[in-house]
């Protein structure tokens, strides 16, 4: 589902990225974990053809996103850390907007999904909590039925409420193994409830990459604080 090699991506002088390579198999979970600013965010938008590398290959879905965005977006759901919407739109006005540019838009899952997390429809996006705006943006992602979901810090700043029920809709989402998900998030907690692989980035590479308990055993890049959470989390 994603296939990086050599992937360098520098802004001015600063270099984010360098020589990551990442290989996505279908119907896996990963979580990306890494401290701030090491590069996260940027390789989702990589993904999405929001950025270009500098040097490297990348292909999502099959397609290489900085020369085929539109059809790469029409596979993948995306999530960002803010709702990226303007502010007068409310959920109705994203949902009616994406509608048009999603072949396999979903009205019953959005419908569905809306109600469940009880997304309010007329609210603008000004006058939503953050917990609201997420999920609106949730449903927006989950909707067209994507092959590949992106979750950029999905939960972070939501109370323990909302916390609690986007993840719920996460894990509703995966669709038992058909869906394939890179989630980046600093809650551990969350990490180890719906990880099936964990990647490290760190120094703009992927120090490590397997399945949660293989990395937690066997990787030394891990901090001792954050093993001991995970491994918590898992129990």
């Amino acid at each position: 589902m994603i296939q990086a090699h050599g992937i360098v991506k520098r802004f001015r002088r600063k270099s984010v990225l360098s020589e990551l390579d990442l290989s996505l198999a279908p119907g896996r979970v990963t979580v990306l974990l890494g401290r701030n600013g090491s590069g996260k965010s940027t390789l989702l938008k990589l993904c999405l053809g929001l950025l270009k590398a500098d040097l490297g290959t990348l292909s999502v879905c099959g397609f290489d996103p900085s020369k085929r965005a539109r059809p790469v977006r029409q596979a993948v759901g995306y999530v960002p850390d803010m709702p990226d919407c303007y502010r007068w739109m409310t959920a109705a006005d994203l949902f009616g907007f994406l509608k048009p540019q999603y072949p396999t838009w979903n009205d019953d899952e959005a419908a569905r999904l809306g109600q469940a997390l009880e997304v309010p429809l007329r609210t603008p996006f000004s006058g939503m909590s953050r917990g609201e705006g997420m999920k609106a943006m949730l449903v927006a992602a989950l909707a067209p039925q994507p092959e590949l979901l992106l979750l950029d810090e999905p939960f972070a700043g939501l109370d323990a409420v909302a916390r609690e029920e986007v993840l719920r809709a996460v894990i509703g989402s995966l669709r038992d193994g058909e869906r394939t998900v890179l989630c980046t998030t600093h809650d551990l907690d969350v990490a180890a409830r719906i990880a099936d692989d964990v990647a490290v980035l760190s120094g703009g590479r992927i120090d490590a990459h397997g399945p949660l308990t293989e990395v937690l055993e066997t990787e030394r890049c891990l901090p001792e604080r954050m093993k001991d959470l995970l491994v918590g989390a898992q129990a």
